[in-house]
């Protein structure tokens, strides 16, 4: 079964959260997989027991507690933000499994473009050098995924300067337009969706006839009923 593509354009954080828990909560087992492109507003998210010290100097910009594991990251407009909403059990992925297909697939799409990047196993996310460029964290609720990946593009990068990334005082942060000679800002966040697609398809083990849409509804699921976890590098 195909995941259906929803390109959802800029969104405010906490509706698309909540939209998350409820499509996760509904689906049933014969609901196809979802994955979500997005942009959001300015925020900080924090997880579910991370520590406030790590939020510096927050000023203007709003703080959310959410429910994946983790501590603080920063999201905002020229962030590529994917939600891969996937039944793992049926897919027959583990946690770990999915955090390093979601960095294979950054990974891989970046060395397209003639970027060099790795994971680290002792704090998951996608690196340049020392330099983070896409933190993942994620929710494990009823055998299915929420949250997700952030990947940096165009944004600016200074609200990181008012947090502990991820909760590491001094780890930098880094974007696709710096390391990407000639890449034009304007539109880069819907061509890097784009161009990322099949390779997360293809990291995920999926093939490539997923239907894609602008925009989603997020109809009733029946329930299932497993444990649920978290992890995060942010």
């Amino acid at each position: 079964m195909t995941p259906e593509i929803r390109r959802l354009g800029r969104a405010d954080y906490q509706p698309t959260w909540r939209a998350m828990q409820r499509f996760t909560d509904e689906r049933g087992d014969a609901t196809a997989d979802e994955i979500w492109f997005v942009e959001h507003p300015p925020v900080f998210t924090l997880g579910m027991n991370a520590s406030r010290a790590h939020v510096l100097a927050p000023g203007d910009i709003p703080v959310v507690q959410i429910d994946r594991g983790g501590q603080v990251t920063y999201h905002g407009p020229g962030q590529l933000v994917v939600y891969p909403l996937i039944d793992l059990r049926r897919r027959r992925l583990g946690l770990r499994e999915m955090v390093v297909a979601l960095e294979n697939a950054v990974i891989g799409y970046v060395g397209s473009l003639g970027v060099s990047a790795r994971g680290r196993r002792e704090a998951p996310g996608v690196y340049v050098g020392e330099a983070k460029l896409a933190s993942i964290g994620l929710r494990i609720r009823r055998g299915a995924s929420y949250h997700g990946m952030a990947l940096n593009v165009s944004l600016d990068l200074e609200p990181f300067q008012r947090i502990n990334v991820c909760g590491y005082p001094g780890l930098t942060v880094t974007r696709l337009l710096d390391l990407v000679p000639g890449m034009d800002p304007a539109g880069a966040v819907e061509r890097v969706a784009r161009d990322l697609t099949p390779f997360l398809l293809r990291s995920l083990g999926y093939t490539e006839d997923s239907r894609d849409t602008e925009t989603g509804a997020h109809g009733p699921h029946s329930a299932m009923s497993t444990e649920s976890q978290a992890v995060s590098s942010r």
